[in-house]
């Protein structure tokens, strides 16, 4: 079992949870092939919508991957994504920097957001199991 992470805009991410799916670095099948199922993934929110500015700086969603498939779903004719189907987990919005100085896949912990850059990485199972335990009660 691996454990992922996967940058989203609040927006963004509240749509997968609500049709029970993901999509991965706009849309791409790359990151979708690399998980298996019951693969865990949490949702990192820079910003609370993709068009806007403001700020979150937190996981907003949690789930499993729910099967083996990868399938593409047009939202426009000119962006027909890949998505990959999630069981989300209930969860609360957890803000990340209380986390900052415990999470280990963050190596430089004042520059902590270049990892983010990525969109979907990979992390360590004890990393996964402390932002679980904040998000769920």
């Amino acid at each position: 079992m691996r454990y992922w992470i996967v940058v989203v805009s609040k927006d963004h991410i509240a749509r997968g949870v609500a049709g029970g799916f993901m999509q991965a670095n706009h849309g791409k099948e790359g990151p979708l092939k690399r998980m298996a199922v019951n693969d865990w993934v949490m949702f990192y929110s820079p910003k609370q919508t993709f068009a806007g500015n403001e700020p979150l700086q937190a996981f907003t969603a949690i789930g499993q991957v729910a099967d083996e498939q990868i399938y593409q779903h047009k939202m426009a004719d000119n962006f027909i994504p890949y998505r990959r189907n999630i069981k989300y987990e209930e969860s609360k919005e957890t803000p990340i920097a209380p986390l900052i100085a415990d999470l280990d896949f963050i190596k430089n912990k004042s520059s902590w957001g270049y990892q983010f850059r990525f969109g979907f990485f990979e992390i360590p199972e004890g990393d996964f199991k402390l932002i679980r335990s904040k998000m769920v009660d």
